[in-house]
């Protein structure tokens, strides 16, 4: 009989949830702090616990995963509506299938003495070292997917930008464009550009100079067809995209750069 531990199921199922809420807000493009996914992860890790319990019939265990993985990923990313609510479980739901396929696939064929597999959770008797790598692993490789099949064509159509930062909230027309690439190499978060005319609206800072930048604002290598150079980017504490077509809201988590975009508010609409 499998001995398992309880404070090793626990670790790893926090462990394991951390990496795919990571990995749902890279594929549906949403704002996740690294507070929210951990508590997120802790709280997902109780239902981990079933394993110890007897088989349930598979609707029991449906219902109990579904319930499972709308509350952690509403603990998660927050309620930001019912479509926000079922794109993101969709997505969660998506990386615990391929997840479970490849663990139950290495059980049923090895049949290996430290894994242990009940009402649809799985216990490792792990090393630390080979759960960092194979979950780094497969966390670049959604990256890596991600950066191909980001290649949305441009769309077009009427966009208006919400920026909040501290007790401002600035609205700018949106423009979609494809030709907007800029990532943070630290973060990998993609970059709206706004027009250096108004930082002032947005940020309340008089005047944005590359040798002082104010506390929170950093500078990045930015490149365009004519030109290379810098822009500051700084985080703000929210942005919304509105698609003024069908009133349609998306949350994203973005950095602000200035440039000269003409008064617009230019985002790739793989944002989207």
């Amino acid at each position: 009989m499998q001995t398992i531990y309880i404070d090793v199921l626990i670790i790893l199922n926090i462990y394991v949830n951390f990496f795919l809420l990571k990995i749902t807000a890279k594929l549906t493009h949403s704002p996740l702090k690294t507070g929210r996914c951990t508590a997120a992860a802790v709280y997902g890790s109780i239902y981990s616990l079933l394993i110890l319990a007897p088989d349930m019939p598979f609707p029991l265990t449906t219902a109990v995963r579904t319930a499972a993985a709308v509350t952690i990923v509403a603990a998660a990313f927050g309620y930001g509506g019912i479509r926000s609510l079922v794109m993101n479980t969709t997505a969660f739901f998506a990386s615990n299938f391929v997840l479970a396929g490849i663990v139950y696939a290495v059980y049923s064929w090895l049949k290996p003495a430290s894994m242990h597999f009940c009402n649809s959770y799985f216990y490792i008797d792990f090393s630390l070292i080979l759960l960092v790598v194979t979950t780094a692993a497969a966390y670049a490789g959604v990256s890596v997917f991600r950066r191909f099949t980001d290649s949305t064509p441009c769309e077009e159509g009427c966009y208006q930008v919400l920026i909040r930062y501290g007790e401002r909230v600035t609205s700018l027309e949106g423009l979609a464009d494809t030709g907007n690439a800029l990532v943070d190499l630290f973060t990998g978060s993609p970059v709206i550009i706004c027009d250096t005319a108004d930082s002032y609206r947005i940020t309340g800072i008089s005047e944005l100079t590359m040798t002082e930048l104010p506390k929170g604002f950093r500078i990045i290598p930015c490149s365009t067809v004519s030109a290379e150079g810098v822009i500051p980017v700084f985080r703000p504490d929210e942005v919304i995209i509105k698609d003024m077509r069908n009133s349609r809201r998306k949350s994203a988590e973005v950095l602000i750069g200035f440039g000269r975009t003409g008064g617009k508010a230019i985002f790739n609409p793989k944002i989207l």
